[in-house]
């Protein structure tokens, strides 16, 4: 009896500091809710100044706002009883009472550490490991792991492996269990891996990889966020139907800036359905094609057989095979992709037909004529037969362009893969109305890699909004320069910056997340990617995720037995 009600104490103990931790919460997003709303209220009169602190403001409350209303389910899950009396617990995030007193830590703090890592060989300084399992709000039980020896005599000492248990005696809802309380020290040691290089997950069924991999995602955001907040981490699952099942996990560890997709969605704008044939999928997976794209591009920079014949208002000009294929040269020595250097083979050949233009006219008028020909570049460039010409010897092309008539053309497709068998192209060729899958994205995306902007003015364009925002905030700058006295007398000397001053008087879109800008941007550059079944992914989607991340920082999750794709690997040396 004696026992039972030490036990029922301690029960109630808790239930009623976790009551207080809701409290604590629920006060705090009511805080925030109120002090986002007096934000959204004020009016956009006033100075720089004022404007800019008060969009800076609304960004930080509605960041926050976020934050708690993710972590409302289990918001605790763990305490540690320490040598020196004091009692730590561990939660989804920080909390701290009015007073600034620490009253719940952030499970991915440095101070969380022991939770994970302490055994009873090496105890660092806890007592007693306690873990809280809670329904919702409710505390429905407590489990101790016992690690100091001085204690298992204690009449309300609960032993055992605490919420490990309980977690294998939950009735299972379909969802993937939210495990960050049952982390093992060995399963801790991966979560806080190093961010460089390439961290190696395997793991049978049910041994937990990918919760793993799921809350060192959310490890690396806290720990690294300087770094990873604006370039993000991507989040990989072999199919949509994965990434939903998963969706569900992330936002409950207080984490929303991951971003989570599938293979098939990595190319924008592209919409996939599985790839029908397993045969198919393994030959588009395989480094072949990696060739075979290359040698489709150089295939589309053509020189003709014989001269053409072109008119120029009236004037008939001659363009060479020799012409075309020393622009080409010129052109591919830039190490530019195909459209971009197009813009060479094209300012080239324009060139040369003007000279040529210009010399006739001359002959045909006779020496010593004088008349103004600054008109013919232009005639030249607007001559019909002149874009055709150029346009068969060196069409600008988009991916999709490219692969389709790939794929579908079966001359295209000889052109381009001389080394396969003809049983080998036959499994590639498709008709026209044919969807996407998603082993095409792999070659979409090389495809993008080797062709490079189909407009090129949209790189100009780029380059002039950097020049432009240089501008900007050397003007900034210049105009705090000359109102800093005036700052400093009024006691807000160092509030506005020449940054937030540049930023202020520019005109914006609607602020979208890392995740909303990198769906939409091919050419993102993750900080991390976490790639879950990774045996399931061919040579080709690899390909597609290093370009992903040039800083090759990657997490590798999976059961290299379990190998189910044909384009699958059958070992990690061979994956990596």
């Amino acid at each position: 009896m004696h026992e039972t009600s030490q036990a029922k104490a301690e029960l109630e103990h808790e239930r009623g500091y976790v009551d207080g931790l809701y409290r604590r919460l629920d006060d705090l997003r009511a805080e925030k809710a109120q002090q986002l709303a007096e934000v959204r209220r004020s009016a956009s009169a006033g100075s720089h100044q004022n404007r800019s602190e008060r969009d800076a403001f609304a960004t930080m409350y509605e960041d926050r706002l976020a934050q708690l209303n993710a972590v409302d389910d289990r918001l605790v899950f763990g305490r540690l009883d320490l040598d020196d009396g004091d009692k730590r617990y561990i939660g989804r995030i920080g909390l701290s009472d009015d007073e600034l007193r620490q009253l719940m830590v952030d499970w991915r703090a440095p101070e969380a550490g022991t939770f994970y890592q302490a055994t009873a060989f090496e105890r660092m300084g806890v007592r007693r490991r306690r873990h809280l399992i809670l329904a919702r709000r409710d505390v429905v039980a407590i489990e101790d792991d016992v690690l100091d020896v001085d204690m298992l005599g204690d009449d309300d000492s609960l032993q055992g492996e605490g919420a490990l248990l309980a977690a294998l005696n939950t009735r299972r809802t379909g969802q993937m269990s939210d495990i960050v309380g049952t982390i093992q020290a060995e399963q801790d040691r991966i979560i806080r891996a190093p961010l460089p290089g390439i961290t190696v997950v395997q793991g049978g069924p049910g041994t937990g990889k990918t919760a793993v991999a799921l809350h060192r995602a959310a490890y690396l955001l806290y720990t690294h966020r300087e770094r990873l907040k604006s370039a993000g981490v991507l989040l990989v699952g072999p199919t949509d139907a994965f990434m939903r099942y998963i969706e569900r996990v992330l936002p409950s560890l207080g984490e929303t800036g991951v971003v989570m997709a599938g293979i098939g969605t990595l190319m924008p704008g592209i919409t996939t359905i599985p790839e029908p044939d397993e045969e198919a999928a393994a030959l588009k997976g395989s480094l072949d094609m990696a060739r075979v794209v290359r040698q489709a591009v150089a295939n589309r920079q053509r020189v003709p057989a014989e001269d053409k014949r072109l008119n120029v208002e009236g004037t008939r000009l001659t363009l060479t095979p020799r012409q075309v294929a020393r622009a080409r040269e010129r052109a591919r020595a830039t190490g530019k992709p195909h459209n971009e250097a197009r813009v060479t083979f094209v300012r080239i050949l324009l060139r040369e037909l003007t000279e040529q233009l210009l010399e006739t006219l001359e002959a045909s008028s006779g020496a010593g004529n004088n008349a103004d020909r600054s008109y013919l570049a232009e005639d030249v460039r607007s001559s019909r037969d002149v874009r055709i010409a150029l346009n068969l010897a060196w069409m600008p092309l988009t991916p999709q362009k490219l692969i389709s008539e790939l794929l579908t053309r079966p001359d295209h497709l000889a052109a381009a893969a001389p080394g396969l068998s003809d049983a080998e192209r036959a499994l590639l060729l498709r008709s026209a109305a044919a969807p996407w899958t998603e082993a095409d994205v792999p070659l979409l995306d090389e495809a993008a890699e080797l062709l490079g902007e189909f407009d090129v003015s949209a790189g100009r364009s780029a380059a002039a909004r950097e020049q432009e925002q240089r501008r900007d905030l050397a003007n900034a700058e210049r105009t705090l320069e000359n109102v800093n006295e005036s700052l400093a007398d009024s006691g807000v000397d160092g509030v506005v910056t020449a940054e937030a001053l540049a930023l202020h008087n520019t005109v914006t879109v609607t602020r979208a997340t890392a995740a909303e800008r990198a769906a939409g941007d091919r050419t993102w550059a993750f900080g991390h990617i976490v790639v879950d079944e990774a045996q399931e992914l061919s040579p080709m989607q690899w390909r597609l995720l290093m370009r992903r991340c040039p800083l090759k920082s990657f997490t590798i999750v999976g059961d290299i037995a379990q190998t189910s794709s044909a384009a699958g690997s059958r070992s990690w040396q061979q994956a990596l």
